[in-house]
């Protein structure tokens, strides 16, 4: 069962922009999306988003958060006061999010097969967040989201 695997720490907003973000951050971010624009593919998106992102297959999930906030630690308190800033802002929801998306897929002829043994990579099925990863979350104010998608049929 091939596992396609990604992590990011996101901030959203409806109102301040991902270029606003960065400016109030000095980090340029590695993804970013704009409010309604008329991108189609997944969706239209519904607030700006800018976005710190590992995809590097192979690692497990707990390894990708460990790339993605060593990236971004030493700029804790910028995004905290960020974060806390577009908290305030009159749209609902938390506006730092550590997201962790996963596919499960099928490959030819594992159909059935133990998910532990078809999995490729290294123990790519177990994670964990350690002390520091959820001092981080505390800190900055940010949720954890985790989606995980059956894509075996």
């Amino acid at each position: 069962m091939p596992l396609d695997q990604y992590v990011y720490l996101a901030l959203s907003s409806e109102r301040t922009s991902a270029q606003e973000m960065t400016a109030l951050l000095g980090i340029e971010p590695d993804e970013t999306t704009v409010r309604g624009s008329r991108r189609t593919e997944p969706a239209i998106p519904v607030c700006h988003s800018w976005k710190v992102v590992c995809r590097e297959p192979g690692l497990r999930v707990d390894d990708q958060v460990a790339h993605v906030l060593n990236r971004l630690r030493p700029h804790t308190d910028r995004i905290a006061k960020l974060a806390r800033q577009l908290n305030q802002e009159p749209e609902p929801g938390s506006a730092a999010r550590l997201q962790i998306v996963r596919y499960f897929r099928d490959a030819e002829g594992q159909a059935g097969a133990d998910p532990a043994d078809a999995v490729e990579g290294p123990h790519l099925l177990g994670w964990h967040l350690d002390r520091d990863v959820l001092d981080f979350l505390a800190v900055t104010g940010a949720v954890l989201d985790v989606d995980e998608y059956d894509m075996t049929g």
